[in-house]
């Protein structure tokens, strides 16, 4: 099988991430695409966030109704801190004669040299799904000096470039400006019924 990871706090999960699993997931072949919900990611550290149960129940709403689409609580079995290098280890335990594709942003890939254990995290990994912009370079190379082996690994994904991200969605809830067609319809009845991202 071919198992992707796509991991993030998914306060609140939107139609970016949506679309952005469905091409990575038809791009890579993927058999299965897991959402990995984090708790609380290391670099977000002191962040107020939404409670994981309230993000938990967005996410089960947004990936319910596409059977290749999985929620993983990896993460959220296990205390933290958690690092992207011990999630491909516990994923690989999981489904050990798969192919794994751990999908990521243009910015991840090139800060991916100042991770916890980046080498580790790239040998953990046969493909890195690359979800870049338009306008975003990568010198490889350089990457591949400091991290051998990455180079082979990354397969850049062509997605919509959506100009949508969680922390919009949020200032737009508490400023009460237009914001239901971000949103999939299950996820924003989750936000409604619960009142979050209000001031």
């Amino acid at each position: 099988m071919r198992i992707g990871v796509f991991g993030g706090t998914f306060d609140p999960p939107h139609q970016g991430h949506l679309i952005l699993a469905a091409e990575a997931r038809s791009q890579l072949a993927l058999d299965r695409l897991l959402w990995v919900l984090t708790p609380q990611p290391p670099h977000k550290s002191g962040r107020p966030m939404t409670p994981l149960v309230a993000r938990l129940e967005m996410l089960q709403a947004a990936i319910a109704d596409n059977p290749l689409f999985e929620l993983s609580t990896i993460e959220i079995d296990r205390p933290g801190p958690h690092y992207s290098a011990d999630t491909v280890q516990l994923v690989r335990q999981q489904y050990p004669d798969s192919t794994l594709a751990f999908l990521m942003g243009g910015d991840s890939l090139r800060d991916l040299p100042g991770w916890r254990r980046a080498q580790d995290f790239v040998q953990g990994c046969d493909i890195l799904g690359v979800m870049r912009r338009p306008y975003q370079r990568f010198d490889l190379p350089t990457l591949e000096a400091k991290l051998p082996g990455v180079s082979a690994r990354v397969q850049f994904i062509r997605a919509p470039l959506l100009e949508i991200s969680s922390r919009q969605i949020r200032r737009r809830i508490a400023e009460g400006r237009p914001h239901r067609y971000y949103l999939p319809p299950a996820v924003l009845a989750v936000i409604q019924q619960r009142g979050l991202y209000l001031k």
